[in-house]
């Protein structure tokens, strides 16, 4: 019977399909840009129409997310480890796919470029370091819930304080969409943002960074608990070893 593959292991296994997974992404998505001539996706009528695409593209940014769930399903032997490897995936595909796609095409020329970052429910807008800041937030967590063990539980209002944060910074990412809503589908599509909210983002950002302080905190109290002898311990050790 084969040893069982240990978390660290199962770590590098997860980032190698992740990276994997980022080139084919980018890949994909250089060919789409180049067929509407649009590397550089932030300039007049980003989001042109051109046949079916639209539904298409919609549906495979679908499919990669259940991909990335699946593999951190895969990975876990609990549901806290299952996640923590799901986020380990979504955070190193995110950041190595601008990685391989300033190595295909040049693109993005630095962090504050804006980028399409998504499509669903509506199109998502930001610089290429926003999206990249949570991605390290969600390896961070990720790395911390899948490779340690601790007794403790979180606490809901850590959860709240992380999903508060969340709902803000897709707010931030389709605030102009939202906005051009009234005005229909076409109004979206046409849809070019002026200025990024980066201090209710950072804010946000700050939120959900509640549990991955927790866990560190939560961790490293463990060990040092584990590493400090107890000074009550050592007394009657002493005397019985002066007895004896």
């Amino acid at each position: 019977m084969k040893p069982k593959m240990s978390n660290s292991k199962r770590w590098l296994t997860v980032v190698a399909y992740a990276i994997a997974m980022a080139w084919v992404e980018s890949a994909v998505v250089y060919y789409l840009r180049t067929m509407i001539d649009r590397i550089e996706p932030y300039q007049p009528n980003p989001l042109p129409i051109i046949g079916g695409m639209g539904p298409v593209e919609g549906l495979r940014e679908a499919a990669t997310m259940i991909m990335l769930l699946t593999v951190g399903m895969l990975a876990g032997r609990n549901w806290r480890a299952r996640l923590g490897y799901s986020a380990i995936a979504f955070g190193v595909w995110d950041i190595f796919y601008y990685v391989f796609l300033k190595v295909m095409c040049g693109w993005p020329h630095s962090l504050a470029d804006w980028d399409i970052l998504f499509l669903l429910p509506l199109p998502w807008w930001g610089p290429v370091w926003a999206p990249m800041a949570v991605a390290l937030l969600m390896i961070a967590w990720g790395t911390l819930a899948s490779q340690f063990e601790t007794a403790a539980r979180p606490l809901r209002r850590l959860w709240l304080m992380n999903f508060s944060g969340v709902a803000i910074a897709l707010y931030v990412f389709m605030a102009d969409c939202i906005h051009a809503s009234h005005g229909g589908v076409d109004a979206i599509r046409l849809v070019l943002p002026k200025h990024f909210s980066w201090m209710t983002f950072c804010a946000a950002l700050a939120l959900m960074a509640a549990p991955v302080i927790h866990l560190t905190w939560r961790i490293w109290g463990t060990r040092l608990e584990q590493t400090t002898p107890n000074p009550v311990e050592e007394t009657f050790s002493c005397k019985a070893n002066q007895q004896s």
